[in-house]
Protein backbone atom coordinates (compact mmCIF):
# COMPACT_ATOMS: atom_id res chain seq x y z
CA UNK A 1 0.00 0.00 0.00
CA UNK A 2 1.45 3.38 -0.58
CA UNK A 3 1.01 3.82 3.60
CA UNK A 4 3.03 1.09 4.12
CA UNK A 5 5.31 2.04 1.65
CA UNK A 6 6.06 5.51 3.02
CA UNK A 7 6.47 3.91 6.15
CA UNK A 8 9.42 1.92 4.44
CA UNK A 9 10.31 5.01 3.43
CA UNK A 10 10.49 6.91 5.98
CA UNK A 11 12.69 3.92 7.99
CA UNK A 12 15.14 3.57 5.83
CA UNK A 13 15.69 7.58 5.67
CA UNK A 14 15.73 7.38 9.72
CA UNK A 15 18.65 4.54 9.98
CA UNK A 16 21.15 5.22 10.97
CA UNK A 17 23.66 2.32 9.18
CA UNK A 18 25.25 3.37 5.70
CA UNK A 19 23.65 1.81 2.65
CA UNK A 20 25.06 -0.71 -0.40
CA UNK A 21 23.59 -1.18 -3.30
CA UNK A 22 24.29 -4.79 -4.35
CA UNK A 23 24.02 -6.23 -7.66
CA UNK A 24 22.40 -9.52 -6.68
CA UNK A 25 21.22 -12.64 -8.80
CA UNK A 26 20.27 -14.68 -5.81
CA UNK A 27 22.64 -17.15 -6.50
CA UNK A 28 25.01 -18.78 -3.48
CA UNK A 29 27.65 -16.20 -3.72
CA UNK A 30 25.33 -12.60 -3.77
CA UNK A 31 23.22 -14.00 -1.27
CA UNK A 32 26.56 -15.32 1.04
CA UNK A 33 27.90 -11.38 0.49
CA UNK A 34 24.16 -9.80 1.29
CA UNK A 35 24.32 -11.32 4.53
CA UNK A 36 27.99 -10.48 4.99
CA UNK A 37 27.48 -7.06 4.73
CA UNK A 38 24.29 -7.01 6.78
CA UNK A 39 26.99 -8.62 9.59
CA UNK A 40 29.10 -5.44 8.80
CA UNK A 41 26.77 -2.84 9.67
CA UNK A 42 25.03 -1.80 6.46
CA UNK A 43 21.69 -1.49 5.18
CA UNK A 44 21.83 -3.31 1.82
CA UNK A 45 19.27 -2.75 -0.58
CA UNK A 46 19.59 -5.61 -3.50
CA UNK A 47 19.36 -4.65 -7.27
CA UNK A 48 18.11 -7.21 -10.03
CA UNK A 49 18.86 -6.37 -13.73
CA UNK A 50 16.81 -8.06 -16.01
CA UNK A 51 18.69 -8.17 -19.01
CA UNK A 52 16.84 -11.04 -20.82
CA UNK A 53 18.24 -13.73 -18.43
CA UNK A 54 16.10 -17.30 -19.56
CA UNK A 55 13.63 -18.94 -17.12
CA UNK A 56 14.45 -16.33 -14.00
CA UNK A 57 11.52 -15.65 -11.31
CA UNK A 58 12.63 -12.23 -10.20
CA UNK A 59 9.97 -12.61 -7.66
CA UNK A 60 11.53 -15.67 -6.16
CA UNK A 61 15.08 -13.39 -6.04
CA UNK A 62 13.36 -10.45 -4.82
CA UNK A 63 11.69 -12.37 -1.74
CA UNK A 64 14.95 -14.50 -1.06
CA UNK A 65 16.66 -11.11 -0.78
CA UNK A 66 14.39 -9.93 1.60
CA UNK A 67 14.79 -13.20 3.76
CA UNK A 68 18.58 -13.18 3.94
CA UNK A 69 18.27 -9.54 5.28
CA UNK A 70 17.92 -7.05 2.36
CA UNK A 71 16.32 -3.85 3.25
CA UNK A 72 14.57 -4.07 -0.33
CA UNK A 73 15.27 -5.33 -3.80
CA UNK A 74 14.92 -3.96 -6.86
CA UNK A 75 14.17 -5.65 -10.09
CA UNK A 76 14.44 -3.29 -13.16
CA UNK A 77 13.16 -4.04 -16.83
CA UNK A 78 16.40 -3.23 -18.49
CA UNK A 79 15.64 -5.56 -21.85
CA UNK A 80 14.24 -2.55 -23.80
CA UNK A 81 17.08 -0.09 -23.01
CA UNK A 82 19.40 -2.72 -22.99
CA UNK A 83 18.28 -3.50 -26.83
CA UNK A 84 17.85 -0.11 -27.51
CA UNK A 85 21.44 1.57 -26.26
CA UNK A 86 23.68 -1.17 -26.34
CA UNK A 87 23.08 -4.13 -28.05
CA UNK A 88 21.90 -2.18 -31.36
CA UNK A 89 24.75 0.23 -30.56
CA UNK A 90 27.46 -2.99 -30.68
CA UNK A 91 25.80 -4.31 -34.12
CA UNK A 92 25.91 -0.65 -35.68
CA UNK A 93 29.46 -0.22 -34.66
CA UNK A 94 30.36 -3.88 -35.66
CA UNK A 95 31.75 -4.58 -32.37
CA UNK A 96 33.78 -7.54 -32.42
CA UNK A 97 36.75 -8.01 -29.65
CA UNK A 98 39.79 -10.27 -31.01
CA UNK A 99 38.15 -11.11 -34.13
CA UNK A 100 35.25 -13.32 -32.67
CA UNK A 101 33.72 -12.07 -29.66
CA UNK A 102 30.61 -10.52 -29.94
CA UNK A 103 30.87 -8.44 -26.42
CA UNK A 104 27.62 -10.01 -25.01
CA UNK A 105 28.62 -9.97 -21.56
CA UNK A 106 30.74 -6.56 -22.08
CA UNK A 107 27.91 -4.85 -23.07
CA UNK A 108 25.40 -5.93 -20.25
CA UNK A 109 27.64 -4.01 -17.59
CA UNK A 110 27.40 -0.50 -18.19
CA UNK A 111 24.01 -1.17 -18.87
CA UNK A 112 23.60 -2.73 -15.49
CA UNK A 113 25.95 -0.05 -13.34
CA UNK A 114 23.96 2.40 -14.80
CA UNK A 115 20.77 1.46 -13.39
CA UNK A 116 22.79 0.18 -10.14
CA UNK A 117 24.06 4.39 -9.54
CA UNK A 118 20.53 5.79 -10.32
CA UNK A 119 19.26 3.09 -7.52
CA UNK A 120 22.22 4.27 -5.08
CA UNK A 121 21.18 8.03 -5.84
CA UNK A 122 17.68 7.50 -5.09
CA UNK A 123 18.26 5.46 -1.46
CA UNK A 124 21.06 8.10 -0.91
CA UNK A 125 23.79 5.12 -0.62
CA UNK A 126 27.53 6.04 -0.26
CA UNK A 127 28.61 2.45 -1.51
CA UNK A 128 27.60 -0.30 -4.52
CA UNK A 129 28.94 -3.98 -4.37
CA UNK A 130 29.27 -6.51 -7.08
CA UNK A 131 29.84 -10.53 -6.87
CA UNK A 132 32.28 -9.91 -9.33
CA UNK A 133 35.83 -12.28 -9.02
CA UNK A 134 38.98 -10.85 -8.22
CA UNK A 135 40.53 -12.29 -11.66
CA UNK A 136 37.62 -11.41 -14.09
CA UNK A 137 36.81 -8.45 -16.46
CA UNK A 138 33.73 -7.48 -14.48
CA UNK A 139 35.17 -6.23 -11.57
CA UNK A 140 37.01 -3.60 -13.57
CA UNK A 141 33.68 -2.99 -15.57
CA UNK A 142 31.31 -2.45 -12.92
CA UNK A 143 34.04 -0.32 -11.32
CA UNK A 144 34.91 2.07 -14.01
CA UNK A 145 31.68 2.44 -15.07
CA UNK A 146 30.42 3.25 -11.42
CA UNK A 147 33.80 5.60 -11.03
CA UNK A 148 32.47 7.90 -14.49
CA UNK A 149 29.36 8.27 -13.17
CA UNK A 150 29.23 8.39 -9.71
CA UNK A 151 32.87 9.16 -8.48
CA UNK A 152 31.16 10.09 -4.68
CA UNK A 153 29.87 6.51 -4.40
CA UNK A 154 32.71 3.73 -3.60
CA UNK A 155 32.56 0.44 -4.50
CA UNK A 156 33.27 -2.86 -1.89
CA UNK A 157 34.23 -5.86 -4.10
CA UNK A 158 34.19 -8.62 -1.24
CA UNK A 159 36.29 -10.94 -3.63
CA UNK A 160 39.07 -8.73 -2.91
CA UNK A 161 38.45 -8.45 0.67
CA UNK A 162 41.32 -9.78 2.41
CA UNK A 163 39.22 -11.09 5.52
CA UNK A 164 35.83 -12.24 3.29
CA UNK A 165 38.42 -14.06 1.17
CA UNK A 166 39.74 -15.71 4.24
CA UNK A 167 36.41 -16.93 5.06
CA UNK A 168 35.56 -18.09 1.90
CA UNK A 169 38.40 -20.28 0.24
CA UNK A 170 35.62 -21.97 -1.77
CA UNK A 171 32.12 -23.55 -2.31
CA UNK A 172 32.28 -25.81 0.99
CA UNK A 173 32.70 -22.67 3.41
CA UNK A 174 30.15 -20.62 1.38
CA UNK A 175 27.43 -23.24 2.06
CA UNK A 176 28.45 -23.70 5.23
CA UNK A 177 27.69 -19.90 5.90
CA UNK A 178 24.09 -20.54 4.34
CA UNK A 179 23.88 -23.54 6.80
CA UNK A 180 24.54 -21.53 9.24
CA UNK A 181 22.70 -18.50 8.33
CA UNK A 182 19.74 -20.22 7.51
CA UNK A 183 20.46 -18.52 3.62
CA UNK A 184 18.48 -21.03 1.22
CA UNK A 185 20.46 -22.65 -1.28
CA UNK A 186 19.19 -24.32 -4.66
CA UNK A 187 19.17 -28.13 -4.33
CA UNK A 188 19.88 -28.76 -7.49
CA UNK A 189 23.55 -29.80 -8.33
CA UNK A 190 25.75 -27.66 -9.76
CA UNK A 191 26.73 -26.95 -13.23
CA UNK A 192 30.70 -27.66 -13.71
CA UNK A 193 30.92 -24.53 -15.51
CA UNK A 194 29.53 -20.86 -14.82
CA UNK A 195 27.43 -19.03 -16.66
CA UNK A 196 26.27 -15.49 -17.50
CA UNK A 197 23.26 -14.90 -19.90
CA UNK A 198 21.00 -12.01 -20.99
CA UNK A 199 19.15 -11.70 -23.93
CA UNK A 200 22.26 -10.72 -26.60
CA UNK A 201 23.59 -14.13 -25.36
CA UNK A 202 24.56 -17.12 -23.20
CA UNK A 203 28.60 -17.36 -21.88
CA UNK A 204 29.69 -20.37 -20.20
CA UNK A 205 33.29 -20.27 -18.43
CA UNK A 206 35.70 -22.05 -15.77
CA UNK A 207 35.26 -25.59 -13.89
CA UNK A 208 35.71 -28.51 -16.71
CA UNK A 209 36.00 -26.23 -19.48
CA UNK A 210 39.15 -24.31 -17.99
CA UNK A 211 41.06 -27.50 -19.68
CA UNK A 212 41.05 -26.13 -23.47
CA UNK A 213 40.42 -29.07 -24.60
CA UNK A 214 37.90 -30.32 -23.39
CA UNK A 215 34.49 -30.28 -25.24
CA UNK A 216 31.23 -28.28 -24.22
CA UNK A 217 28.66 -30.57 -23.03
CA UNK A 218 25.85 -30.54 -25.63
CA UNK A 219 23.47 -29.99 -22.99
CA UNK A 220 24.51 -26.69 -21.64
CA UNK A 221 23.64 -24.79 -24.52
CA UNK A 222 20.42 -22.60 -23.71
CA UNK A 223 20.01 -20.02 -27.37
CA UNK A 224 21.25 -22.68 -30.05
CA UNK A 225 20.24 -26.13 -31.45
CA UNK A 226 23.04 -27.99 -32.75
CA UNK A 227 23.55 -27.15 -36.00
CA UNK A 228 23.88 -30.83 -37.13
CA UNK A 229 20.36 -30.51 -35.82
CA UNK A 230 19.01 -27.96 -37.65
CA UNK A 231 16.69 -28.19 -40.46
CA UNK A 232 17.93 -29.59 -43.73
CA UNK A 233 15.24 -26.77 -44.89
CA UNK A 234 16.88 -23.57 -43.45
CA UNK A 235 14.99 -20.43 -43.75
CA UNK A 236 15.45 -16.98 -45.25
CA UNK A 237 15.18 -13.73 -43.76
CA UNK A 238 14.93 -10.35 -44.44
CA UNK A 239 16.60 -7.59 -42.37
CA UNK A 240 15.69 -3.84 -42.53
CA UNK A 241 18.12 -0.74 -41.36
CA UNK A 242 17.99 2.59 -40.92
CA UNK A 243 21.19 5.06 -40.53
CA UNK A 244 22.56 1.38 -39.18
CA UNK A 245 19.99 0.47 -36.51
CA UNK A 246 17.57 -2.74 -37.39
CA UNK A 247 13.91 -1.52 -37.95
CA UNK A 248 12.09 -4.53 -38.97
CA UNK A 249 13.15 -8.30 -39.45
CA UNK A 250 10.90 -10.68 -41.82
CA UNK A 251 10.82 -14.28 -42.07
CA UNK A 252 10.27 -14.85 -45.88
CA UNK A 253 8.36 -18.10 -46.12
CA UNK A 254 5.78 -16.88 -43.51
CA UNK A 255 5.73 -13.61 -43.72
CA UNK A 256 6.20 -12.70 -40.16
CA UNK A 257 7.62 -9.54 -39.63
CA UNK A 258 8.99 -7.33 -36.48
CA UNK A 259 9.85 -3.84 -36.00
CA UNK A 260 9.81 -2.95 -32.10
CA UNK A 261 13.55 -3.12 -30.95
CA UNK A 262 13.10 -5.62 -28.30
CA UNK A 263 10.56 -7.70 -30.33
CA UNK A 264 12.79 -7.84 -33.39
CA UNK A 265 15.90 -9.04 -31.23
CA UNK A 266 13.96 -11.53 -29.46
CA UNK A 267 12.77 -13.25 -32.14
CA UNK A 268 16.23 -13.02 -34.34
CA UNK A 269 17.80 -15.03 -30.88
CA UNK A 270 14.64 -17.42 -31.88
CA UNK A 271 14.79 -17.92 -35.77
CA UNK A 272 18.93 -17.82 -35.57
CA UNK A 273 18.93 -20.18 -32.15
CA UNK A 274 16.79 -22.61 -34.32
CA UNK A 275 19.21 -22.66 -37.56
CA UNK A 276 22.30 -23.32 -35.01
CA UNK A 277 23.39 -19.76 -35.71
CA UNK A 278 25.81 -18.13 -33.49
CA UNK A 279 28.05 -20.35 -31.44
CA UNK A 280 31.93 -19.80 -30.44
CA UNK A 281 34.64 -21.84 -28.76
CA UNK A 282 37.50 -19.61 -27.93
CA UNK A 283 40.28 -18.48 -25.89
CA UNK A 284 40.64 -14.92 -25.10
CA UNK A 285 42.82 -12.11 -23.92
CA UNK A 286 41.21 -10.26 -20.48
CA UNK A 287 41.38 -6.61 -19.54
CA UNK A 288 43.43 -8.30 -16.24
CA UNK A 289 46.26 -9.69 -18.11
CA UNK A 290 45.08 -13.84 -18.22
CA UNK A 291 43.72 -15.68 -20.89
CA UNK A 292 39.97 -16.92 -20.70
CA UNK A 293 38.62 -19.96 -22.44
CA UNK A 294 35.08 -18.93 -22.82
CA UNK A 295 32.13 -20.49 -24.69
CA UNK A 296 29.57 -18.42 -26.33
CA UNK A 297 26.33 -18.81 -28.23
CA UNK A 298 25.41 -15.25 -30.06
CA UNK A 299 22.16 -16.24 -32.13
CA UNK A 300 20.76 -12.77 -33.36
CA UNK A 301 23.40 -11.35 -32.75
CA UNK A 302 25.57 -12.79 -35.49
CA UNK A 303 22.41 -12.81 -37.66
CA UNK A 304 22.09 -9.19 -37.07
CA UNK A 305 25.68 -8.15 -37.24
CA UNK A 306 26.41 -9.75 -40.89
CA UNK A 307 23.25 -8.27 -42.30
CA UNK A 308 24.79 -4.91 -41.53
CA UNK A 309 28.36 -5.40 -42.63
CA UNK A 310 26.85 -6.80 -45.64
CA UNK A 311 24.55 -3.45 -45.89
CA UNK A 312 27.76 -1.15 -45.51
CA UNK A 313 29.35 -2.92 -48.47
CA UNK A 314 26.50 -0.90 -50.55
CA UNK A 315 25.95 1.94 -49.13
CA UNK A 316 29.24 3.33 -47.66
CA UNK A 317 32.18 5.19 -49.25
CA UNK A 318 35.20 3.06 -49.07
CA UNK A 319 37.69 5.73 -47.31
CA UNK A 320 35.00 6.19 -44.32
CA UNK A 321 34.79 2.59 -44.57
CA UNK A 322 38.32 2.19 -43.69
CA UNK A 323 38.27 4.51 -41.02
CA UNK A 324 35.22 2.87 -39.58
CA UNK A 325 36.67 -0.97 -39.60
CA UNK A 326 39.50 0.90 -37.25
CA UNK A 327 36.79 2.46 -35.28
CA UNK A 328 35.32 -0.34 -34.63
CA UNK A 329 37.64 -2.28 -33.19
CA UNK A 330 38.24 0.87 -30.82
CA UNK A 331 34.65 0.37 -29.69
CA UNK A 332 35.59 -3.12 -29.04
CA UNK A 333 38.62 -3.02 -27.09
CA UNK A 334 36.74 0.17 -24.81
CA UNK A 335 34.07 -1.66 -24.39
CA UNK A 336 35.45 -4.94 -23.70
CA UNK A 337 37.85 -3.27 -21.02
CA UNK A 338 35.07 -1.72 -19.47
CA UNK A 339 35.74 2.25 -20.91
CA UNK A 340 32.00 3.18 -21.73
CA UNK A 341 31.40 6.16 -20.07
CA UNK A 342 34.75 7.33 -21.16
CA UNK A 343 35.50 10.42 -23.64
CA UNK A 344 37.56 8.19 -26.22
CA UNK A 345 34.38 6.16 -26.08
CA UNK A 346 32.27 8.98 -26.86
CA UNK A 347 34.48 9.94 -29.72
CA UNK A 348 34.54 7.03 -30.86
CA UNK A 349 30.73 6.58 -31.05
CA UNK A 350 30.11 10.13 -32.43
CA UNK A 351 32.47 8.84 -35.58
CA UNK A 352 30.61 5.94 -36.10
CA UNK A 353 27.16 7.34 -35.73
CA UNK A 354 28.22 9.76 -38.85
CA UNK A 355 29.19 7.13 -40.75
CA UNK A 356 25.94 5.31 -39.87
CA UNK A 357 23.53 7.95 -41.64
CA UNK A 358 23.29 6.47 -44.80
CA UNK A 359 23.19 3.02 -44.05
CA UNK A 360 19.79 2.53 -44.78
CA UNK A 361 18.14 -0.47 -46.75
CA UNK A 362 17.52 -4.04 -46.52
CA UNK A 363 19.92 -7.41 -47.07
CA UNK A 364 18.34 -11.02 -47.23
CA UNK A 365 20.04 -13.89 -45.95
CA UNK A 366 19.90 -17.72 -45.57
CA UNK A 367 20.48 -19.43 -42.63
CA UNK A 368 21.73 -23.21 -42.86
CA UNK A 369 22.75 -25.49 -40.38
CA UNK A 370 24.88 -22.94 -38.24
CA UNK A 371 25.91 -20.84 -41.77
CA UNK A 372 24.41 -17.37 -42.96
CA UNK A 373 24.83 -17.32 -46.81
CA UNK A 374 23.59 -13.25 -48.30
CA UNK A 375 21.29 -13.70 -51.06
CA UNK A 376 20.69 -9.88 -51.96
CA UNK A 377 20.38 -6.30 -51.04
CA UNK A 378 19.18 -3.19 -51.74
CA UNK A 379 19.04 0.37 -50.75
CA UNK A 380 17.66 3.87 -51.66
CA UNK A 381 21.40 5.29 -50.64
CA UNK A 382 23.27 2.77 -52.59
CA UNK A 383 26.84 3.86 -54.24
CA UNK A 384 26.48 0.66 -56.23
CA UNK A 385 26.34 0.93 -59.91
CA UNK A 386 25.94 -1.86 -61.80
CA UNK A 387 26.46 0.00 -65.39
CA UNK A 388 30.19 1.13 -63.47
CA UNK A 389 30.83 -2.09 -62.44
CA UNK A 390 29.64 -3.98 -65.41
CA UNK A 391 32.57 -5.85 -68.01
CA UNK A 392 30.37 -5.88 -70.30
CA UNK A 393 30.05 -1.81 -70.85
CA UNK A 394 33.73 -0.45 -71.76
CA UNK A 395 33.11 2.65 -70.01
CA UNK A 396 31.15 4.01 -66.88
CA UNK A 397 27.43 4.13 -68.75
CA UNK A 398 25.64 7.04 -69.19
CA UNK A 399 26.17 8.34 -65.75
CA UNK A 400 29.95 7.96 -65.34
CA UNK A 401 32.65 9.19 -66.60
CA UNK A 402 35.23 6.33 -67.01
CA UNK A 403 37.49 5.22 -69.14
CA UNK A 404 39.83 2.17 -68.49
CA UNK A 405 42.35 3.35 -70.37
CA UNK A 406 42.62 6.11 -67.44
CA UNK A 407 43.92 3.02 -65.01
CA UNK A 408 47.42 3.65 -67.46
CA UNK A 409 48.38 6.41 -65.38
CA UNK A 410 47.01 5.60 -62.07
CA UNK A 411 48.70 2.35 -62.18
CA UNK A 412 52.12 3.98 -63.11
CA UNK A 413 51.69 6.94 -60.31
CA UNK A 414 50.82 4.15 -57.91
CA UNK A 415 53.61 2.42 -58.44
CA UNK A 416 56.54 5.31 -58.26
CA UNK A 417 57.09 4.45 -54.43
CA UNK A 418 57.76 0.65 -55.15
CA UNK A 419 59.69 1.84 -57.42
CA UNK A 420 61.70 4.20 -55.53
CA UNK A 421 61.89 1.47 -52.26
CA UNK A 422 62.60 -1.82 -54.86
CA UNK A 423 66.04 0.70 -56.22
CA UNK A 424 67.08 0.94 -52.53
CA UNK A 425 67.28 -2.40 -51.80
CA UNK A 426 68.91 -3.27 -55.04
CA UNK A 427 71.86 -0.69 -54.26
CA UNK A 428 72.24 -2.03 -50.47
CA UNK A 429 73.09 -5.16 -51.86
CA UNK A 430 75.51 -3.85 -53.79
CA UNK A 431 73.86 -3.67 -56.89
CA UNK A 432 72.93 -7.25 -57.49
Amino acid sequence: SIIAMSALKKQKTESTKERVVLAYSGGLDTSVILKWLSEKGYDVVCFCANVGQQGEDFEAVKAKAIACGAIDCICTDLRKEFVEEYVFESIKCNALYEGRYLLGTSIARPCIAKEQIRIARSYSAKYVSHGATGKGNDQVRFEMCAQALAPDITTIAPWRDPEFIESFKGRKDLLAYCTKHSIPVDAKPKANYSIDENLYHTSYESGMLEDAMTTPDESMFKMTCNPRSAPSSGESVRVTFLRGVPVSMTTLADGVTKTDPLEIFLYANEVAGRNGIGRIDIVENRFVGIKSRGVYETPGGTLLRSAHLDLEGITMDREVKRISETMSLEFSRLCYNGFWFAPEMDLVRNTLEFAQKDVEGSVEMDLYKGNIFVTGRESPKSLYSADLASMDIEGGGADFDYQPADSQGFIRINSVRLKVYSALQKKLKGGK
